[in-house]
């Protein structure tokens, strides 16, 4: 049976996009603050009206619907700005990495091809060195096209699949890839944030990783959806973070791994008082257990236990929370509420409980594919299901354990060895401020893992991790060797992760 409703005209009917969300709240709440930015302040309306300047500066630079934009900047209002004015005209916002190299750079940009570059006035040589056409700089020049332009709400073009931002991921191997996420999957993130992160309308988020990531992006685009207020800090500036954690009541504060114990520091020289936090972290797997006791203590708010990731929002599995002052052995994921998955051997077929397996996503919040690769996209979205590349256990009770990545797998004597097993071993130690487990090539089982270890008491010796290790782990699965290094050796991704294909670099050195 059919309903007799034409499904184009229903499609169109259902339509809603990022723009048309904004000038919701504008009209609701044009008075209350929007955006602050240092000594900048903006309520809706103002914020609003410099968007629609924007649109405008963008269509004088002959930029509309699908035209790419790209921004290379650090944290800041314009960001915001750009964000929302190329989702009024359905334009896709490249949001480039500004930590990356030269030759990644021009990767980036010549990957997407965007019409103009807004750069900040710290990277205006990184732009012209690189030979970037189009250039904005923001500042003065980015203040007069604002000015000479209309602030006349544009008609709202974007459709709902469009794509709305481009954020560019790194695997261990090879150029970044550019990750394509629509109208349709932010505004299903920010259901899921509601959902599942207890985000409310009128809640503030402190904006201070950088907007290149989902950690500020995402967030600060559904609070704004949403009413709240969005405070921008360029960096991790720890004295305005704790600034806003004193006189804010906070949504969700970002709180990374590798950073955790200095904030623990900062909290206890300030004397600190959280005003009120919902909830703070992600990662928790990849922080040391006694550091999420204690921050959860001194912010006096949750740890997020999450597993998502840039083409998948916060979804498969971020549902779950460390308590205040746990140091949990174990950290199980609760599948998130919008989304369906599968776990899924080399074969694509399910696998059983406490068998590990990829998980294979489903879900509104899934991005639209990677910018111009389509042999990837192929690979990646076969058989309808978006294959992440890391390995789960699901458990009885409906819970995922994480193993490890599927690319980075030790083969040792024909075993299979995930070094996040190991890690989590290690990290359980409250003398371990971090640890990292890499492959070494070995002339008897082909490879083996060894571990690097920052010790956060200096007493901890050799013998204690192997004595840990012979109580948790099969014998195959111990660390061959292991090697204590300052925890500011270890090298770290954008969002605190350690980067394993660098350290076992090491090995070679």
């Amino acid at each position: 049976m059919t309903s007799g409703i034409d499904a184009a005209l229903a499609t169109q009917a259902a339509g809603l996009t990022i723009g048309a969300l904004l000038r919701g709240r504008v009209r609701l709440h044009p008075d209350r603050l929007a955006i602050v930015d240092g000594a900048r302040q903006f309520t809706y309306g103002a914020f609003n009206a410099r968007v629609n300047r924007l649109a405008a500066v963008l269509g004088t630079l002959d930029i509309g619907r699908g035209d790419r934009v790209a921004i290379l900047s650090e944290n800041r209002a314009e960001y915001l700005e750009l964000i929302f004015a190329a989702g009024k005209l359905g334009a896709i916002v490249c949001a480039l990495n500004w930590r990356l190299a030269d030759p990644e750079l021009r990767h980036c940009v010549g990957l997407t091809t965007p019409k103009a570059v807004f750069v900040s006035p710290d990277y205006l040589a990184t732009a012209r060195r690189l030979g970037f056409t189009g250039i904005v700089a923001l500042g003065d020049e980015y203040e007069q096209r604002l000015s000479a332009a209309s602030d006349i709400e544009p008609e709202i073009i974007a459709e709902p699949e469009d794509g709305h931002i481009i954020i560019y991921t790194s695997g261990t191997t090879g150029n970044p890839k550019g990750a394509l996420i629509s109208h349709r999957a932010q505004i299903a993130r920010m259901t899921a944030s509601c959902v599942d992160f207890d985000l409310a309308p009128g809640d503030v988020f402190v904006a201070w990783p950088p907007m290149f990531h989902m950690a500020s992006a995402d967030q600060s685009i559904h609070a704004l959806c949403l009413g709240g207020k969005v405070i921008v800090v360029p960096g991790y500036d720890l004295d305005r973070i704790l600034h806003a954690v004193e006189t804010e009541r906070l949504w969700w504060l970002a709180v990374l791994p590798g950073m955790v114990e200095d904030m623990i520091a900062g909290i206890k020289q300030r004397g600190c008082e959280p005003k009120g936090i919902k909830l703070i972290g992600a990662m928790a797997d990849l922080v040391p257990r006694h550091q999420l006791a204690e921050i959860t203590t001194l912010l006096r708010a949750p740890f997020a236990n999450t597993f998502g990731a840039t083409e998948t929002g916060m979804p498969p599995a971020s549902a779950g929370r460390v308590p205040i002052g746990a140091a949990p052995t174990r950290l199980p994921k609760i599948p998130s509420a919008i989304g369906r998955f599968r776990l899924v051997d080399a074969d694509d077929r399910d696998v059983p409980d406490g068998t590990p397996g990829e998980l294979a996503f489903r879900g509104p919040t899934l991005f639209s594919g990677y910018w111009n690769a389509p042999e990837t996209n192929a690979q990646d979205f076969r058989g309808g299901w978006f294959h992440m590349g890391d390995v789960f256990v699901r458990n009885p009770d409906g819970t995922l354990d994480f193993v490890d990545r599927v690319k980075y797998l030790i083969k040792s004597g024909g075993e299979n060895i995930y070094p996040a097993e190991i890690e989590q071993v290690l990290l359980s130690d409250p003398r371990v401020a971090d640890a990292v487990v890499v492959r070494r090539a070995d002339a008897r089982w082909g490879e083996v893992p060894v571990a690097f270890v920052a010790r956060r008491d200096e007493a901890l010796s050799e013998a204690d991790l192997i004595e840990a290790c012979r109580a948790n782990l099969a014998r195959y699965k111990r660390p061959k060797q292991f090697f204590f290094v300052g925890v500011d050796e270890l090298p770290r991704s954008t969002t605190g992760k350690i980067q394993r294909h660098e350290v076992e670099k090491w090995l070679a050195s």
